[in-house]
């Protein structure tokens, strides 16, 4: 049996609006994903629109937020060090992989929305009938795919990212340059949610989409599944 290879593909965007703080990728969101893909298995390759090293959001650095797979990132020396090498996002091409994945954080709102190398790559992944995944903010990075016909991917398709609510919890509903439910509605999906903070995921033909970071690991098994 062939091994399977999965790409992460993270934010490079570290400033929080014009707020002067931080952002970046959620780290929950990034090693739970991980840790589920090696366990499996399966190769993983990272990249990120600068490449080098992606910001982490400081905030899921903070004790409140940390988990078994954040914990066994910070103990591992080999991962941090592939993480702070990973490989710019332009040169990255999607028939040495069999499905992608984008964790989230605040950073994907800002540089994976519109940027072209990852809407070519990513419906690139699509066209080779293969399965794309993304966890919490980083749903943004399929709003602007199009399908063969140039209509919106996500169009009638069931998907879910972060909600309102939950922008509205962390205080941040006026300083992202979207709301991400809203832009998935306004392209005609079937944006689905449940209560904050929950484990949430839906699968909908080759796209995979989780809520929030408690999502994270189910989207991975779901990504894990379908390869």
């Amino acid at each position: 049996m062939t091994t399977k290879s999965v790409l992460m593909v993270l934010t490079s965007h570290s400033e929080l609006g014009n707020t002067g703080e931080k952002t970046g990728f959620w780290v929950e969101e990034f090693a739970a994903p991980y840790y589920a893909f090696i366990d499996a298995g399966i190769e993983v390759t990272l990249a990120s629109p600068a490449g080098g090293q992606p910001p982490i959001d400081p905030k899921s650095e903070l004790a409140d937020f940390q988990t078994d797979a954040t914990r066994r990132f910070d103990a591992d020396s080999d991962t941090q060090a592939k993480l702070a090498n990973s490989l710019v996002l332009a040169n990255v091409k999607q028939d040495e992989f069999d499905g992608v994945f984008y964790p989230g954080g605040h950073g994907p709102l800002w540089d994976l929305t519109e940027n072209i190398d990852s809407i070519r790559l990513l419906e690139n992944f699509v066209a080779a009938q293969k399965p794309i995944a993304a966890v919490c903010h980083a749903s943004a990075a399929f709003l602007n795919l199009k399908d063969a016909e140039g209509e919106f991917l996500v169009k009638g398709k069931a998907v879910t990212g972060f909600s309102n609510t939950e922008e509205d919890a962390v205080q941040l509903t006026d300083i992202v340059p979207f709301l991400l439910e809203d832009e998935l509605i306004k392209r005609g999906a079937n944006y689905q949610k449940t209560d904050d903070w929950n484990v949430f995921t839906l699968e909908d033909g080759l796209l995979i989409t989780g809520q929030n970071p408690a999502s994270s690991e189910q989207a991975a098994e779901k990504l894990i599944t379908r390869l």
